[in-house]
């Protein structure tokens, strides 16, 4: 059995007072072993949330693929291995919407981190142009093909459905959507890595909150949440580590 996994990405936010909140959220993820949880904070972050939770997977929300160079603001993976980083974020639809950035620059950031021993969140999803016009699947597919780096295994590499039109929006898709996405995913990558697909993590994102996350944990291949403005604090993150607790359970 996958065991669940609840992500957060802190995206541009947070500053030093908030670490009180990853030192909360650390102790929860404590106090329920069964599921893996970590928080991807800002680089300015990175370093002093691994010294106060030294237990407790820190991780970045970006990787240029290259390992240093004339890259102004760009941050590189042994930039993020010094800080105490384990795990980094590619693909976001919000690197992607807002900096051009393609499946092949996702390919390239994943690779450069697996390179350095980083785990990887590699996300894929549709606008809500594409997901009106019915190409979710399409869209999906081929993120992945064009995505998914070399030697791709669950050991390190975690995938993250996040429908565009949900993000930071309220809306989600129904329990059906998001079963036949997942499905959809699972399939894509058992014809690309073989049997070893059906160990892989695929996380579902997209206004993900202690309302919902019971229900959507609960759906046949979701193996998680990537939890956006609700891992802000630990009073909205830690109902979600609950609830996926509850689930491994049994409860």
């Amino acid at each position: 059995m996958r065991r669940k996994l609840v992500a957060g990405n802190w995206k541009m936010h947070g500053m030093r007072p908030h670490l009180r909140e990853i030192d909360a959220i650390a102790a929860a993820a404590r106090a329920h072993p069964q599921v893996d949880a970590l928080l991807c904070v800002p680089y300015t972050l990175i370093a002093a949330a691994a010294d106060i939770a030294p237990d407790f997977t820190i991780g970045a929300q970006d990787v240029h693929e290259s390992d240093q160079g004339a890259h102004t603001g760009d941050i590189s993976a042994p930039m993020l291995v010094e800080a105490g980083a384990k795990v980094v974020i590619v693909g976001h639809s919000e690197r992607r919407a807002d900096h051009a950035e393609t499946s092949h620059h996702t390919w390239a950031k994943a690779a450069a981190a697996r390179r350095h021993g980083l785990n990887v969140i590699l996300c894929c999803g549709e606008t809500e142009a594409e997901h009106d016009a019915g190409r979710a699947e399409r869209i999906v597919q081929s993120q992945i093909e064009k995505s998914l780096p070399d030697g791709a295994a669950p050991d390190w590499l975690t995938i993250a459905y996040e429908p565009r039109w949900a993000i930071g929006t309220g809306k989600t898709p129904t329990l059906d959507e998001i079963a036949t996405m997942h499905a959809i995913l699972r399939a894509k990558l058992r014809g690309m890595i073989g049997p070893s697909a059906n160990e892989m993590r695929i996380l579902y994102g997209g206004s993900v909150s202690g309302a919902n996350a019971a229900s959507i944990l609960a759906v046949d291949d979701v193996d998680g949440a990537l939890v956006g403005g609700a891992s802000l604090t630990a009073a909205k993150f830690v109902p979600i580590i609950e609830a996926a607790a509850q689930i491994a359970t049994g409860d």
